[in-house]
C-alpha cells in the first residue's frame, strides 16, 4: 500500500527575499537626506520647517483617512513620510504652511488613498500634488521671485528662467561644476546635483529603485538636447544645462521610479525613460512651462500600463 502525503500549494509568489515596504522607505528617506540636508543649509531654518511639516502633515492626512475609512493603520510603513519628503524636496523654501498641507492632502488623499492606498495610484503622489499647485498657484513656484530674500554665494538666478526667455547664450555662465555643486536656486532637495546622483546610485545598487528606467530617462534628455542644441546652439542649451538644471536627477532617480506607476518589464522600462526625458527637453524648449520634468512624468505614468503589455512572447508560443 503507498503511502500518501499531503502537500499545501500557495499562489505565487512562493519565496520572499525578506525585504519590506518600511525598509524601502526607510533607505529611499536616507538617500534623499544627501540632498536635502545641503538644501536645508542653504536655505536656513525655512527649509527645515518646510520638510518638517510636509512629513508631518502627509502622515497625519493618511493617518486621518485610515480612520474614517477604518482600515488598518498604514502608517508605519513610512510611505506617507517618504511622499512628505518628495514633496518637500520640490518646494521653494519660501512655501507658506498652509500650501504645505493644502500641497501634501493633494499627494496623500487625492494621489493615493482615493485609489486604494500603497500600490493603487497610476501617478506619483508628489508630483501629481506639485503640477496642481503650480497649475493653481504658480507665484509660489516662481523661484526667482519666491527666493529673492535669500543671499546666495552665486548668481542667484532661476537656469531654466533665463534659458527660456533668453537662449541659450544666457546660461553660458553657469558652469556645470558649479550646477552639480547646487549653486542654483531652486527646490529644497532638487539642487544638489551631486546628492541627487549618489542618493540614486546607492538606491541602485540596493534594488529599490530600477536603473533601467533612470539611465534611459538620462539617456533622451541627453539626446533630445543635443537634437535642439544642433538645430539652433544660439536658442538652445546643451545637454549638460538640462541635465543638471531643474527637476531632472530628483525626476530621474526618485520621482520616476516610483513602483505602482511606473512599468517592471525590461523592454517598457526603456521606452517608459526614454519618453519621459524626450517629453522633459520638448516642453522645456517648445513648451509654455518652465520645467517639463514633472508633466513629462505625469504623461509616462498615464501611458504606463499600455506601454507595460509591450513584452517579449512566451516560449512555445506562435509568431
Amino acid at each position: 500500500m503507498h503511502s500518501t502525503l499531503k502537500l499545501t500549494v500557495s499562489h505565487a509568489p512562493f519565496w520572499h527575499n525578506g525585504s519590506s515596504i518600511s525598509s524601502k522607505s526607510g533607505n529611499i528617506l536616507l538617500a534623499s537626506l544627501l540632498a536635502v540636508i545641503p538644501g536645508c543649509i542653504q536655505y536656513g531654518t525655512s527649509a527645515i520647517g518646510v520638510v518638517t511639516l510636509a512629513i508631518a502633515s502627509a502622515i497625519i492626512w493618511e493617518l486621518l483617512i485610515n480612520m474614517i475609512s477604518r482600515r488598518p493603520v498604514s502608517v508605519g510603513d513610512g510611505n506617507a513620510a517618504l511622499i512628505g519628503m518628495m514633496f518637500a524636496m520640490l518646494l521653494p523654501a519660501s512655501t507658506p504652511w498652509w500650501a504645505v498641507v493644502t500641497g501634501t492632502f493633494f499627494a496623500v488623499v487625492i494621489g493615493k488613498m482615493i485609489f486604494g492606498g500603497i500600490g493603487a495610484n497610476p501617478f506619483n503622489p508628489a508630483v501629481l500634488a506639485v503640477t496642481i499647485l503650480t497649475v493653481s498657484w504658480g507665484g509660489f513656484f516662481d523661484f526667482n521671485a519666491a527666493l529673492l530674500n535669500y543671499q546666495f554665494d552665486f548668481n542667484a538666478v532661476y537656469p531654466l528662467v533665463l534659458s527660456k526667455s533668453f537662449g541659450a547664450s544666457a546660461v553660458e555662465n553657469f558652469a556645470l561644476v558649479d550646477l552639480l555643486f547646487g549653486k542654483q536656486i531652486g527646490g529644497i532637495g532638487s539642487t544638489f546635483g551631486i546628492g541627487l546622483i549618489a542618493g540614486g546610485v546607492y538606491l541602485m545598487i540596493r534594488g529599490y529603485i530600477r536603473w533601467e528606467i533612470s539611465i534611459s530617462f538620462l539617456v533622451g534628455i541627453f539626446a533630445a538636447a543635443i537634437f535642439f542644441n544642433v538645430l539652433n546652439p544660439e536658442l538652445y542649451a546643451g545637454p549638460g544645462f538640462h541635465l543638471l538644471t531643474g527637476y531632472t536627477l530628483i525626476g530621474v532617480f526618485f520621482l520616476a521610479t516610483e513602483d505602482s506607476s511606473s512599468p517592471v518589464n525590461f523592454i517598457p522600462m526603456l521606452i517608459y525613460g526614454l519618453l519621459g526625458g524626450v517629453l522633459t527637453v520638448m516642453i522645456r524648449n517648445i513648451g509654455t512651462h518652465i520645467d517639463g520634468v514633472l508633466f513629462a512624468i505625469l504623461i509616462i505614468n498615464l501611458v504606463n500600463p499600455i506601454v507595460d503589455k509591450i513584452r517579449p512572447k512566451a516560449l512555445g508560443k506562435g509568431v
